[in-house]
């Protein structure tokens, strides 16, 4: 052979090796779900938490701490004493039935559009820690650059369907700027859907108008492209910070999920269905109310779930009741006909090590046969929320990748071709080189690239790297083959004319901006 002909053979060889190699960061598709459902609660007994929310909503009542949504209420016809407001079942149910079951989630990346609701899932990384695990493992606070970091992997990350809003905050911008900031990262760094912030009205309303900038005034009448997320105080109580950011989003017409904090055992009875009971007459308050609000927009019956260590007060994830309450959360959605989020992937071991893999593992797959639509906090979520993990980042991603496939059901499409491979190999032999094998290996199982499942004798030869170092150098190999999906250059530069005057409109301080 010619020395041109072995240059060019070892080209094509090399071609193909590169092909192999190239990293594939397509997004999936939102997840049609086909495996059956977990409903542990007989038709009775889902009846029973209804009528028991009910109850409370007629006869406890929900503290609605803000004159604004109490005139609303009071106009809508519910009896309003003081604070608290008592909401007849029949208006209950009558607000709730204009809420969307289903709707389609734009992104800037119309490729990346997504249905939402029914039969359809989106996994969504986690936000809101005050700290992070970087790149080294070391445990920090985090920046603004360590923020764009994690809106870029869940950019490449095909799992992941949105790039969420604040994943870590970003301690060196002012707290009453920081909001402008946290959007113009999510929105340039990746082209998937995304959150806003909801830290205060006016700050949701920054929010929204950087949402309109990038997709127009007259697009936001009609199309979901953001998602707000509420909060509130159990048990029993909405604040004014939230409701008037609930309002700001359900006035342009976008999602808002409507979540109650439960810590079972501390702000609910030491009970599971109880503690369902209370969680779903809060989240019916407030789902009710963003009809008041305005008549049939987006929104998302929502929680954060956790219950709580007798010995120590503080937060559990992964325990079993917990999966239980997600079941039964699913079941009470589907009831009363409206999309739903839950948390997925929790942890509340400090490091990535076995404890953070159990917990989030017994929550995915309680998720998954849930049934859940909007599956928040889907990657790096540690320490009860208080970091997020680069390494778990990376891993949990891949978790959600493992769980998507699970959750499509069993593909039949190749029986009757892979079933006729037995007769051609017949006993004793191997399907290793069958043509079938050869067409379908690749897609035919799973194939996880961080788990490793080599022989110890192989792992020990490529250097004996655990979990955590791999996942970290998977990371920084994406940030490094990053590249940033193309922003308009005439729409980036009005988001960053906007951040600029509101930034000096909203004086700098270490405080929420809720006057200006």
């Amino acid at each position: 052979m010619s020395v041109d002909a072995v240059g060019t053979v070892r080209r094509g060889r090399g071609a193909r090796k590169a092909t192999r190699q190239t990293r594939d960061i397509t997004m999936l598709p939102a997840l049609k779900r086909k495996l059956p459902l977990t409903e542990p609660m007989s038709p009775e007994q889902v009846e029973k938490i209804d009528a028991a929310s009910m109850d409370i909503l007629e006869n406890v009542g929900v503290v609605f701490r803000d004159p604004i949504a109490l005139e609303d209420w009071m106009r809508a016809g519910a009896k309003v004493v003081g604070e608290t407001v008592y909401l007849d079942r029949a208006m209950v149910r009558e607000l709730i039935a204009t809420i969307p079951e289903t709707f389609t989630y734009h992104a800037r990346n119309p490729a990346n559009n997504l249905p939402f609701g029914a039969d359809h899932s989106i996994f969504v990384p986690m936000t809101g820690a005050p700290y992070l695990r970087d790149l080294d493992d070391v445990r920090r606070n985090p920046t603004l650059d360590d923020l764009a970091n994690f809106h870029k992997l869940s950019h490449m990350l095909p799992a992941m369907h949105s790039s969420a809003h604040h994943i870590v905050e970003p301690y060196d911008h002012p707290i009453s700027q920081r909001h402008l900031r946290i959007t113009y990262s999510s929105m340039k760094h990746s082209d998937k859907t995304f959150m806003g912030m909801t830290t205060s009205p006016k700050n949701a309303e920054d929010v929204l108008d950087m949402a309109a900038i990038l997709f127009g005034e007259e697009f936001l009448e009609t199309h979901p492209v953001i998602t707000g997320n509420c909060n509130g105080n159990s048990p029993l109580v909405w604040d004014e910070t939230m409701l008037g950011a609930m309002r700001a989003f359900c006035r342009r017409n976008q999602p808002v999920l409507c979540s109650p904090f439960v810590l079972g055992g501390a702000n609910t009875p030491a009970s599971t269905p109880a503690t369902v009971a209370q969680l779903n007459a809060e989240a019916l308050s407030a789902l009710a109310y963003t009809q008041v609000i305005r008549k049939g927009c987006p929104a998302i019956y929502g929680h954060y779930l956790s219950t709580v260590s007798m010995k120590s007060g503080a937060p559990m994830a992964g325990t079993p009741e917990i999966s239980l309450m997600n079941f039964m959360i699913g079941q009470m959605a589907r009831h009363y006909g409206v999309p739903w989020r839950t948390s997925n992937t929790l942890g509340g071991a400090k490091t990535f090590d076995a404890q953070a893999g159990y917990e989030s593992a017994m929550t995915l797959n309680a998720v998954m046969m849930a049934g859940a639509h909007y599956i928040w906090h889907s990657a790096g979520w540690n320490e009860a929320g208080m970091h997020c993990s680069t390494a778990k980042f990376i891993v949990d991603a891949e978790m959600c990748a493992m769980a998507y496939r699970m959750a499509q059901g069993i593909n039949w499409g190749d029986f009757d071709d892979a079933i006729a491979a037995v007769p051609d190999v017949g006993p004793g032999g191997h399907y290793l080189g069958h043509p079938h094998t050869l067409e379908h290996f690749q897609k035919a199982f799973f194939m996880p690239e961080i788990f490793d499942n080599n022989s110890i004798e192989q792992w020990q030869a490529e250097g004996a790297i655990e979990i955590t170092e791999r996942a970290l150098i998977q990371a920084r190999a994406m940030l490094n083959e990053y590249e940033e999906p193309n922003l308009d250059e005439g729409v980036n530069e009005a988001l960053l004319d906007y951040i600029a005057r509101r930034e000096r409109e909203i004086p700098a301080a270490d405080a929420l901006n809720q006057e200006h």
